[in-house]
């Protein structure tokens, strides 16, 4: 067994491990949010801001964006930013956007 090899190996499986665990925080900081700030018109903002940090934390731990192509880490990262800002959109232009889409 090559003992030169276990440091690496073991901050190769450290950083998936600690982003799980950020991940795991963030969803609950997002039930907390949801349960302390129901209602609030405002709410959005801090959720869509958290969307895009788990987005980013997947791509680059899990997916390893940072290693891709950069054609792919851009299309990654155009993605990650597109979902919270179409939550955005949705929350504070829905009624504008369904009129808009409706077939009437």
């Amino acid at each position: 067994m090559d003992r030169s090899r276990l440091p690496a190996a073991a901050a190769a499986s450290t950083a998936p491990t600690l982003a799980w665990l950020a991940l795991l925080a963030l969803t609950l900081a997002t039930l907390a949010l949801g349960h302390w700030l129901h209602g609030v018109p405002w709410l959005a903002l801090p959720v869509a801001a958290i969307i895009w940090l788990k987005g980013w934390l997947v791509a680059r731990n899990f997916l390893e964006s940072h290693l891709a192509h950069p054609f792919i880490a851009r299309l990654l990262q155009f993605f990650v930013a597109f979902v919270p800002l179409a939550l955005l959109l949705t929350v504070f232009f829905g009624e504008w956007i369904a009129r808009w889409a409706s077939l009437r």
